[in-house]
């Protein structure tokens, strides 16, 4: 595996992408889980679109750290993380800013 400069920090992140994801596809679940709590969170769509919008955020930055990784490790150089940000779609103007 490549990288470590972070401690593979980053990659906890996927795991909260994962659970945000979750909460929004199970919002309107009324099924129980296994301690007898209502799944769906039942929040209001302006809510729901606030976490979808996390969610990408949080996936973003993501691959962000794990680009800057991988140089600071000596993983990649510095023409391989240009072409790799980009072709990641990492770039601002990717985010409308």
């Amino acid at each position: 595996m490549s990288g470590g400069r972070f401690d593979y920090v980053q990659f906890r992140f996927g795991e909260i992408v994962e659970s945000i994801r979750s909460t929004i596809a199970n919002n309107d679940s009324d099924e129980k889980d296994d301690w007898g709590e209502t799944i769906g969170g039942h929040f209001p769509p302006d809510i729901i679109a606030k976490f979808a919008e996390t969610a990408d955020a949080v996936e973003r930055a993501e691959k962000m750290v794990t680009r800057v990784d991988w140089l600071l490790s000596g993983d990649d150089g510095e023409d391989s993380f240009r072409r790799r940000w980009t072709e990641e779609g990492l770039d601002c103007h990717n985010m409308g800013g």
